[in-house]
């Protein structure tokens, strides 16, 4: 974009919000917004009736361009955004002419039909009030406002203001002006209510959007300096920029990018296959211990639809160049290409292996003492974030549907908005969301969740974790909560730490609308069908079961964390076994504890911990024939899981925290293909506990009751062991994985015959 005049000195766009700057087609808010981001002579101003706190939402929108400054509450607030504190001597001598709240608002109190507007206000107080009702009462209003230093604004045949003498949006404007020596004639002034019309009075260029006020038209029809726009919004304000030869707007046009062909984008965090460097070659191969959620996934893309997997690679620069885009499985998925996002070694450690996992994660389970924040690692996941939207952008069909995976990629649903606004974008949470005050630990916590309301849908395993979200954005948030939902007879309500009655399912904020949902994630139940029937399994479970012998067999499997209660497992387990000494010699514990990867040294210590406590009960109890713990400190291939699974005779999963926890979910659907009877005791913390009705639930932060529920499993009649199974197997294999992609991809995109889980009635809020 080329300045046309005074080449030195910046414009600065003082705008309203509402029907100005927040309004316009898609396509005029992408160009404008981009010329205030891009162009370093282009200064923004925010001039707005709403007050302080109903901005803060607004500033953390990653899609909106951050001002300069902010003037609200109709003129008697002016800020600096760079600290959002006031601007002085500005904002000292408004304060000196307001007489006080509780001044103004006594002397009102003597006029009945105003009503006191429920909404954030300082140095004013702003009243409802009919027209009708005020031709009777406006002169003594202007009395009593007069007697109190005030003064009176009435605007959109509504709003009545009590403001301070001599304070409006432009009397405020032009000292914000005065006070940083601007060029009058390079502030273009843009609104479109009569509460804006003071801006024009002040002899700045202006411009009345399209589809303004009719009392402000009229009002400024004989002002030589406002041009009537014929676009609404932003779109107004380009013309304006054009007419008053401010900026030409075609040198900062954004980048537009092109569609792609996929009806479906798939964003995760993992290629749908392995890389390797075979002599100098790239050479991919399917994954060699692939998570269940992989295939459920590339199912999607069976029938050949066009699609892309965007997911990210290593950039080695000593490694073979990487192809931007290659086929998965030409004969398997015919239409899905892979795309890939290079990050070099240091970006994956920094944004997955440290940031994420030591500022987000503490943090997402409720573990914020333990978080670490680092404004340089907040704005590289950023970077990193953009680069997966630009990807996703680019492989989208016009109206495609992106599903993204995980709090790895929260930033990404912004910029895509920003990118593709015609896409349909739908995120899935595989983890817990906490509570509001603890998610409201994260300095960047307004950025996050405006960036997660871009998004058209968003999903969770269990309705405490979509309730903890609705929350965060409340107390973020002007939000309304349009439609809820029971939670019975799907999920748990009163009967575990996670359950919840209903939940929010729509909500609405600053004209758009968010929907909600709560789908726990299922397991593959045809894939542990395949591995069971093996020779190997089979012979695996005899093995182990006559390795274990009499003795009845305690299983845990768990990745190394402090989430995971592991510690506090060990600790009951002792102490079960030192309150019923009966038990010594009858049950062995077998815990395998995943270790993370070597870059993640902030486990290092739990890790010695929990070796210690294994040694130390092992060296106090342990007998001739029998070790009371048995440690796997490895990784197991999933047939020998599967052949714990099935020889176990209780699965003992006590997180202190988890989003759902699949193991749980696999032990199950073991045990009710093979005809076991095992008992699942797990966590009422762990999402699963909210719809594996049958399970013993414990909770992990009582010793006592760790130990307890133990004892009663171990103990459990046959037929109540079966009667839980059988329970549980019916839920497991019901609800299982190919379930809850095709329902969670069906409310994604808001087909109806298809309900969401745990939502199947909506009710009006």
């Amino acid at each position: 974009m080329t300045l046309l005049k005074h080449p030195s000195q910046p414009v600065l766009l003082a705008t309203d919000l509402d029907g100005t700057f927040l309004a316009g087609d898609a396509e005029a808010r992408k160009r404008l917004y981009h010329l205030v981001d891009a162009h370093p002579d282009v200064k923004l101003a925010w001039v707005t009736g709403r007050g302080r706190e109903s901005i803060l939402p607004l500033l953390a929108d990653p899609g909106l361009p951050t001002p300069d400054y902010v003037i609200c509450d109709v003129g008697a607030t002016v800020l600096r955004t760079a600290d959002m504190q006031p601007i002085q001597p500005l904002q000292s001598a408004i304060e000196a002419r307001w007489p006080g709240e509780h001044v103004v608002a006594e002397a009102m109190r003597r006029f009945p039909m105003l009503v006191r507007q429920e909404v954030p206000q300082e140095r004013r107080c702003s009243y409802y009030c009919h027209p009708e009702q005020l031709s009777t009462i406006q002169a003594e209003v202007e009395t009593v406002a007069a007697s109190l230093g005030c003064e009176v604004l009435y605007s959109a045949d509504r709003y009545l203001d009590i403001l301070p003498r001599d304070t409006r949006k432009g009397s405020t404007l032009t000292a914000l002006v005065d006070e940083l020596a601007l060029d009058p004639s390079r502030v273009l002034v843009a609104g479109d209510t009569l509460n804006d019309l003071s801006m024009y009075g002040e002899g700045f260029p202006g411009v009345c959007v399209g589809e303004s006020e009719p009392a402000l038209i009229a009002a400024t029809a004989d002002m030589d300096n406002v041009l009537h726009a014929d676009a609404p919004g932003c779109g107004g304000i380009l013309q304006a920029m054009a007419h008053f030869a401010l900026l030409e707007a075609d040198d900062y046009r954004p980048t537009l990018h092109p569609p792609g062909k996929a009806e479906l984008v798939m964003v995760y965090h993992r290629l749908p296959y392995e890389e390797h460097i075979v002599d100098g070659q790239r050479v991919r191969r399917p994954h060699s211990s692939p998570n269940g959620i992989i295939p459920s996934l590339l199912s999607f893309f069976g029938d050949g639809q066009p699609g892309s997997w965007v997911a990210w690679t290593v950039d080695d620069p000593k490694a073979p160049p990487i192809e931007p885009r290659a086929p998965v499985d030409a004969e398997r998925y015919p239409g899905l290409t892979a795309t890939h996002v290079p990050l070099t070694k240091h970006e994956v450690d920094v944004f997955y292996k440290r940031f994420s996992k030591e500022a987000f994660w503490p943090v997402i389970n409720s573990f914020w003492e333990r978080a670490r924040f680092s404004e340089d690692d907040w704005d590289l996941f950023k970077r990193v974030n953009r680069r997966f939207a630009e990807a996703a952008a680019a492989e989208a069909a016009p109206g495609a549907t992106v599903w993204l995976h995980d709090y790895n990629l929260w930033m990404v649903p912004s910029v895509l908005r920003e990118l593709r606004p015609d896409v349909k974008i739908a995120f899935f949470h595989h983890t817990q969301f906490p509570s509001a005050d603890i998610f409201a630990v994260l300095p960047w916590r307004r950025e996050i969740l405006g960036s997660l309301l871009a998004c058209d849908y968003v999903g969770f395993h269990i309705p405490r974790h979509a309730e903890n979200f609705t929350d965060a954005v409340r107390s973020t948030f002007p939000v309304e909560v349009t439609r809820r939902a029971s939670c019975a007879p799907r999920f748990m309500t009163f009967g575990c730490a996670v359950g919840v009655e209903d939940m929010a399912t729509e909500l609405r904020i600053d004209g758009r609308t968010v929907r909600i949902g709560a789908h726990p994630i299922g397991t593959d139940v045809g894939r542990i069908r395949a591995c069971l029937e093996t020779e190997q399994v089979a012979d695996d479970i005899a093995r182990i079961r006559d390795e274990i012998g009499r003795r009845k067999l305690v299983l845990s499997i768990e990745r190394l964390d402090y989430t995971k209660g592991i510690l506090q497992k060990l600790q009951a387990f002792e102490r079960l076994l030192d309150e019923s000494p009966e038990l010594r010699g009858e049950v062995t514990l077998v815990l395998v504890c995943v270790p993370a990867a070597k870059e993640m040294t902030i486990y290092r210590p739990l890790q010695q911990q929990i070796e210690q406590a294994v040694g130390r009960i092992n060296g106090r109890l342990s007998q001739l024939d029998w070790t009371p713990v048995r440690f796997f400190a490895r990784v197991l291939p999933f047939a020998d899981v599967v052949a714990h699974y099935a020889a176990a005779d209780v699965m003992w999963i006590t997180p202190l925290r988890d989003g759902l926890n699949l193991v749980a979910k696999e032990f199950v659907a073991v045990q009710g293909l093979d005809g076991g009877d095992g008992v699942l005791v797990l966590s009422e913390f762990a999402g699963a506990a909210a719809e594996l009705k049958g399970a013993v639930l414990t909770n992990p932060h009582d010793s006592a009751d760790l130990a307890r529920t133990l004892r009663q499993a171990l103990g459990m009649t046959p037929g109540e062991r079966e009667d839980r199974q059988r329970r549980l197997f019916d839920i497991v294999r019901h609800y299982d994985l190919s379930r809850w992609g095709r329902e969670f991809l069906a409310a994604a995109r808001g087909v109806d015959d298809m309900p969401t889980a745990g939502a199947h009635t909506a009710i009006a809020a």
